[in-house]
């Protein structure tokens, strides 16, 4: 396992994150157990950092998380948000960030998270985001209660802004860079070099679109987006290779951007991701995937106020 710094942290992150999302059933039922398991054996093999939200599950991931991790609290580095606490349920106030962080300490059986994050910031005015929800998390640090604190977001272009005006350890961008995006690079990375936070990357496989599983329904994406899947699964075939070893070892060599998270819940892809990250691209497999991807490369989708989501020229 290779490790990269956390922006002007004195941290260390594994460059592949334990996405604890599946543990809350997210993409399919996750038996409990198993969802243990995995985490101890990400542990073991090098995983070191460990990201959650309540949102996920619905509170579920959280205390599933928590109660995987007893007796191995101090070997991991624990993440985990507030702000976001449904599908449609996001409280960005003063007092519901402190309240969160409480209660998310209960669900983790801890007394405190390494990071506590801004969950998905493009759902928050502007406004509250600034004068309320940063200055909690500032009092959570300040308390004790988190070690470093930043925010997540899809919009590159609003976290970047909301980076500009205050001062964060991280900052959290997913599904912008990945071999179907890399919008990442135009203001962000740039940005963390200025700033020195902690640039992480989640979604490296677009919630599934950049391996063999089924879609979600759920997903945003838009459909010919989703279209692209039989496509650069027919041409990993014939290099006799795996999509999402691809998808994986691709985001992962971004020297910029401290660790990749990928959501997991079972032990065999644990194993698979870790073993991932020594796979080699074959020459050629690179060029035929952006050849495929390009006419519909960077197409997102909106989510959040549509203020938060416009782009800068």
């Amino acid at each position: 396992m290779k490790y990269r710094k956390l922006g002007k942290t004195n941290v260390n992150l594994s460059i592949l994150g334990f996405g604890a999302s599946p543990l809350g059933n997210v993409f399919e039922d996750c038996d409990e157990k198993e969802g243990t398991h995995a985490v101890h054996y990400a542990i073991d093999h090098g995983i070191n950092f460990f990201d959650v939200a309540p949102f996920y599950g619905i509170t579920l991931a959280e205390t599933r998380l928590g109660h995987a991790l007893k007796g191995k609290r101090h070997e991991v580095i624990l993440a985990t948000k507030c702000g976001r606490y449904g599908l449609r349920e996001f409280d960005f106030s003063y007092d519901r960030i402190i309240s969160s962080a409480d209660e998310s300490l209960r669900r983790l059986k801890t007394d405190y998270v390494d990071l506590m994050q801004l969950h998905d910031i493009e759902f928050g005015s502007k406004e509250q985001v600034l004068n309320e929800a940063v200055p909690a998390i500032q009092k959570i640090k300040a308390s004790g209660k988190a070690r470093f604190i930043g925010i997540t977001g899809l919009p590159v272009n609003y976290l970047s802004d909301i980076a500009r005006h205050v001062d964060v350890d991280t900052v959290l961008s997913w599904a912008h860079y990945n071999l179907l995006a890399d919008e990442i690079n135009a203001e962000l990375v740039p940005l963390s070099k200025e700033k020195g936070f902690g640039l992480m990357n989640a979604a490296p496989l677009m919630q599934r679109i950049l391996s063999d599983a089924s879609i979600p329904s759920w997903h945003n994406a838009p459909n010919e987006v989703k279209a692209i899947q039989p496509i650069l699964l027919n041409i990993c075939q014939k290099y006799g290779v795996s999509l999402s070893d691809l998808a994986i070892r691709f985001a992962t060599d971004h020297p910029d951007i401290t660790t990749t998270i990928v959501g997991m819940c079972d032990t065999a892809t644990v194993r698979k991701n870790i073993e991932a990250l020594d796979f080699i691209i074959p020459p050629g497999l690179i060029e035929d995937i952006e050849a495929q991807v390009s006419p519909i490369k960077n197409r997102m989708w909106f989510e959040g106020m549509p203020e938060n989501n416009l782009k800068r020229n």
